[in-house]
């Protein structure tokens, strides 16, 4: 789908609640997606190809000219490697970009402790950043973390984060929402965030400079043991993480129940100004809503319009839209990420 068609549904879709002008920001149209997951396709000769699904069929491909760059220039190096001695029963190669690393996780329908050495082998000759995964089994090579750095405006963040993090998928357009939200909240009234989704921090840390203190909120370990050290990598010392779900902050936050994993934080303590929420595809569910909805200004980052504009209908009861940005995260294909800027109305009728 085009960029101009996408859009034009898309302001379709929200003009009932937002009918000012619309930020629109386009992605590069090859070399921006930082991961890449194929299927293995095995040809009658023994070869092997990266494949893809068309209409539930696997097609053979030679190249991805959307992937990174460093994607595109490892594939057929490690194709060339893989056809020697690393073939039989793979069934999956997956690329993670960052402008700072590569890594790359083998797929196969055996047991990948029979293959160590080769394995081994393949990382040092390729000095790669090597997973490889059978049922049960995970093995390692040269480290499985990749670092990152984002350039927000005029400021450099580093990051640190590893393949079972939830990772934006185009590192472009990660930039602009982040410096989106940035100029969203510039001109406001700023004491405390919160921020409910938060995984590795790669809105928080970039943020965290615009607030007195941040109360920042996820719900996976690993995630939150990466944005403790995003902090450490920024010398970052105003944020607090802690390992909640968004409905157990809500009862924390209401005083209905007690969580050892808050022990040692003041809750009170807290002067939300701005709420940050970049929940999935589900978008928010109503117990979130309602806790969201008594916060001055809210920020709301979405992978879904359809989600989206159903928690806008109950949000605008409350707040206004000041402003609405499409980013086109995965271009040319439908799929359009929104970011949304909501203020509480003067009075309620």
């Amino acid at each position: 789908m085009h960029f101009e068609e996408k859009i034009a549904l898309n302001k379709a879709l929200f003009s009932s609640l937002y009918d000012k002008e619309i930020q629109c920001f386009k992605s590069p149209l090859k070399a921006y997606r930082t991961r890449a997951e194929f299927s293995i396709y095995h040809h009658e000769n023994g070869e092997i190809s990266y494949a893809m699904f068309e209409n539930k069929k696997k097609i053979p491909i030679e190249k991805f000219d959307i992937a990174d760059e460093k994607i595109q220039d490892c594939m057929p190096i490690l194709l060339n490697n893989l056809n020697e001695n690393l073939k039989h029963k793979l069934f999956g190669v997956e690329f993670l970009a960052t402008k700072l690393d590569l890594s790359i996780t083998l797929l196969f329908h055996k047991n990948i402790e029979l293959i160590i050495q080769d394995l081994q082998e393949l990382a040092e000759k390729l000095n790669l950043k090597l997973i490889a995964r059978s049922r049960g089994k995970k093995l390692v090579f040269n480290g499985e973390n990749l670092r990152q750095a984002l350039k927000i405006n005029t400021n450099e963040f580093l990051y640190e984060f590893n393949n079972d993090c939830f990772i934006q998928p185009n590192t472009f357009i990660n930039e602009k929402m982040i410096e989106w939200v940035v100029s969203c909240i510039g001109s406001d009234f700023k004491q405390d965030l919160l921020e409910l989704y938060c995984g590795y921090g790669n809105f928080t840390i970039a943020l965290a400079r615009n607030f007195n203190k941040v109360l920042a909120t996820e719900i996976s370990k690993k995630n939150i043991e990466f944005a403790l050290k995003n902090c450490v990598l920024n010398s970052i010392e105003n944020i607090i993480f802690t390992r909640l779900s968004s409905e157990e902050l809500s009862q924390a936050l209401k005083k209905e129940r007690e969580f050892n994993r808050l022990k040692g934080i003041d809750l009170d303590s807290f002067k939300i100004s701005h709420v940050l929420v970049d929940p999935p595809r589900a978008g928010l569910d109503l117990s979130v809503i309602e806790l969201i909805k008594n916060y001055e200004n809210i920020i709301y980052i979405s992978c879904n319009p359809i989600t989206l504009k159903e928690n806008l209908e109950i949000l605008c009861q409350s707040h206004e839209i000041l402003n609405l940005a499409f980013f086109d995260q995965f271009a040319n294909t439908p799929h359009l990420e929104c970011g949304v800027h909501l203020r509480k109305k003067l009075s309620i009728s």
